[in-house]
């Protein structure tokens, strides 16, 4: 099998997807059942982060143990990467000692550099462009919780972000719609998504029209990491983007709630939203954990 990367969410077709999303149905499964299963077993993850972490971090380490394998940690600043060695050097080495690489980091080309040089699978654990495992996370929990998502509509409220990109990549390659709404100054940049064109995708100036029907509503904090001394503009400028129960209202009956977390309540979503019955944040969160270990096995062993 070549190696495969998961760098961008449509580096993985239609068909892979489905499959990496049975995987982590029958996956899950086990784990919840006590079953142990190792098919990892003296397989070596290594996970190398420029950006902090709570969520990354923990799923891919314990994911690694509990598929038999082990982990390592890097951050950069305490390895030679921060110290000026290049990218590419450092994945000829990092890739001879070591089974698959997890990399957390700020531009996307860092990533693409580091696995043109790697001899092992990379995937992306969040760059300033995409968050695919976050993606599949969220997808995965939509699908056990109202099935396909093909068809369905996503509205996306808030910033144009590494978030809002990967979704409508998602949507192009799972063939769903993306109702987009953001403060004018931050709109989607369709060649920054990677995009082959706008069919799965609509811009709303009123977030309220954006999220009318949708199956689902998500957001993403106002300022994310790299941006934080436009705070108090963007504080200022996304007031109006906050999703909260009469936007939530105006929403499909059983539309669902999802954020990728952190969240600042009373910012991009109200208390009442994200502690509320359409709320599903903290599945998403913990199928992190699992859909990133279908990824992991399949990149790694191929189909089962």
């Amino acid at each position: 099998m070549s190696i495969k990367h998961f760098l961008q969410f449509n580096d993985l077709s239609r068909e892979e997807l489905l499959y990496v999303f049975e995987r982590t149905r029958i996956i899950k499964s086990q784990f919840k059942a006590y079953q142990q299963y190792w098919p990892l077993q003296d397989r070596t993850l290594v996970m190398i982060f420029e950006k902090a972490s709570t969520r990354t971090r923990l799923s891919f380490e314990a994911g690694m143990q509990q598929l038999g394998g082990s982990a390592i940690y890097l951050n950069t600043r305490d390895s030679q990467l921060g110290r000026g060695e290049p990218v590419e050097d450092a994945a000829q080495v990092i890739s001879r000692m070591s089974d698959i690489v997890m990399i957390r980091t700020f531009e996307q080309e860092i990533i693409e550099r580091f696995a043109a040089n790697s001899r092992v699978p990379v995937v992306n654990g969040l760059t300033n462009e995409y968050h695919p495992c976050q993606i599949l996370a969220d997808i995965f929990t939509y699908i056990e919780q109202r099935g396909s998502i093909q068809g369905k509509t996503v509205a996306w409220i808030g910033d144009s972000n590494n978030v809002c990109n990967t979704w409508l990549q998602a949507a192009e390659v799972l063939d769903f719609n993306v109702h987009v709404s953001t403060p004018p100054g931050y709109e989607v940049e369709p060649e920054r998504a990677n995009l082959y064109g706008n069919n799965h995708f609509e811009v709303f100036a009123d977030p309220m029209d954006a999220a009318r029907g949708a199956h689902l509503v998500t957001t993403d904090v106002w300022t994310s990491m790299g941006f934080e001394a436009e705070n108090e503009e963007r504080l200022r400028d996304f007031v109006d983007w906050q999703v909260d129960a009469d936007m939530m209202h105006v929403a499909a009956a059983d539309a669902l709630f999802m954020h990728c977390l952190p969240a600042h309540r009373g910012e991009e979503v109200s208390a009442e939203v994200i502690d509320g019955r359409q709320s599903v944040v903290w599945d998403e969160a913990e199928n992190r954990l699992h859909v990133q270990k279908a990824l992991m096995e399949y990149l790694l062993l191929g189909k089962v």
